[in-house]
């Protein structure tokens, strides 16, 4: 069901944000028009996904259904997926390899660019029927993306306005991505998280800082993260992108003591892992760095958390309904031992991974929560009302970059 919000905001100001704006159908529309399909890259697959000619996957910009394949001249296509026909899927897998696809209902048939190639009995039979002489089907192809890589990441876009992929992301980006993709990748698992929530609220956490080590019981604990060691965000210039990383600190006697004077529910010394082993890990980064949390607008995700890798695609489903497509990930020369330890520490995300299963849920405790306060607004002012980098992680200026490109695509 439709509703309609008048949204209620202050131009400039990112530290209050209107609850109506996770709960309004028509909203959901406007994103997939402004946001989805204006001037942004959107993140489709690996290319170790698609290596070969004919080899193909299926995806989704928002809510839009794509197919991203490698034509034959070693080139990437991607295309929407609805038959220019009656609207069917063209593609009903989520990967393989194909020499071109034909939609189930009518057999219209689509090369791996996209385009239409072949219409069952264009000619009639017999002397009758068929399309009429005027028709051509070279202007009945589904829309087509721009496409473009980086770091062997696919992206696409509707957009014949957004800028290069490397200006979108801006040089800080694009290091912190080349630090984690900086040689071949194999994929080593993959699931979807469904989510009961709006998609901004996750891709918010994603971006939230100031949460992880206060939520997540086991980042604490055991001293993954604590807003106490080294650390940064750093935050992309149009505000969209950000990056948060951490590096593990030798135990000190002031080690915890804030979270221990405060009280909070994160700080739990008594809780024991039954194999240690898990956290065993390998020295693969020289910057000390153990824990990397990147994202690119509208929703990628990329993580380091020791030595687990994986990247992240979060898509609306609905205005309280969110997949969140998790792909692990391992390097090509990773040897038998480093293959098995990141396998472990997969253990580490996912619906019930040790870490990020409160992400699965709180979520859905803020949309619950928001039930009833289409009018009322949520406080996003830690670190104050900055956009920018910051030294510290006890901020909210990356959730605030967030807001900052989301209302100028929006014009809210």
């Amino acid at each position: 069901m439709s509703q309609t919000h008048i949204i209620q905001w202050e131009r400039g100001r990112h530290t209050r944000v209107p609850y109506a704006l996770y709960q309004d159908q028509d909203i959901l529309m406007r994103e997939q028009k402004l946001v989805y399909e204006g001037p942004t890259w959107n993140y489709l697959c690996l290319e170790a996904e698609i290596p070969n000619t004919g080899d193909f996957r299926s995806t989704h910009v928002g809510r839009a259904p794509i197919v991203v394949a490698r034509d034959g001249d070693g080139e990437i296509y991607a295309f929407e997926n609805r038959c220019s026909h009656r609207g069917a899927l063209i593609c009903l897998e989520k990967a393989g390899t194909a020499k071109d696809f034909q939609c189930v209902y009518h057999a219209w048939t689509y090369d791996l660019q996209g385009t239409l190639k072949g219409v069952a009995f264009e000619a009639g039979l017999n002397g009758a029927g068929g399309m009429p002489s005027t028709f051509c089907k070279e202007d009945h192809s589904p829309r087509k993306l721009r496409v473009a890589t980086f770091g062997g990441l696919v992206f696409g876009s509707f957009s014949d306005e957004v800028d290069s992929i490397e200006d979108y992301l801006g040089p800080e980006i694009c290091a912190r991505i080349e630090r984690v993709l900086h040689k071949p990748v194999e994929v080593i698992g993959r699931f979807t998280q469904a989510l009961p929530n709006n998609w901004k609220l996750y891709f918010e956490n994603v971006k939230d800082s100031y949460h992880a080590s206060l939520l997540h019981l086991f980042f604490t604990t055991f001293r993954l993260n604590r807003l106490s060691q080294r650390g940064a965000v750093i935050v992309s210039e149009s505000g969209g992108h950000h990056v948060s990383y951490s590096m593990v600190d030798a135990p000190t006697v002031e080690v915890g003591k804030q979270y221990q004077e405060q009280g909070l529910r994160s700080d739990q010394d008594g809780y024991k892992l039954a194999d240690p082993t898990l956290l065993d890990g390998f020295k693969e980064f020289d910057d000390d760095i153990t824990l990397q949390i990147l994202s690119v607008f509208p929703g990628f995700v990329l993580q380091q958390i020791q030595n687990c890798l994986a990247v992240r695609q979060v898509l609306p489903r609905g205005v309280e309904m969110t997949d969140l497509n998790w792909t692990y990930l391992g390097y090509a020369d990773d040897t038998p031992e480093q293959r098995n330890i990141r396998l472990k520490q997969a253990n580490l995300i996912g619906p019930a991974g040790f870490v990020s299963m409160e992400d699965g849920a709180v979520g859905g405790f803020v949309q619950r929560g928001i039930a009833a306060a289409d009018e009322d607004q949520a406080v996003i002012e830690m670190g104050g009302d900055s956009t920018s980098s910051s030294p510290s992680r006890v901020t909210e200026a990356s959730v605030r970059g967030f807001w900052k490109l989301y209302r100028a695509l929006m014009d809210i």
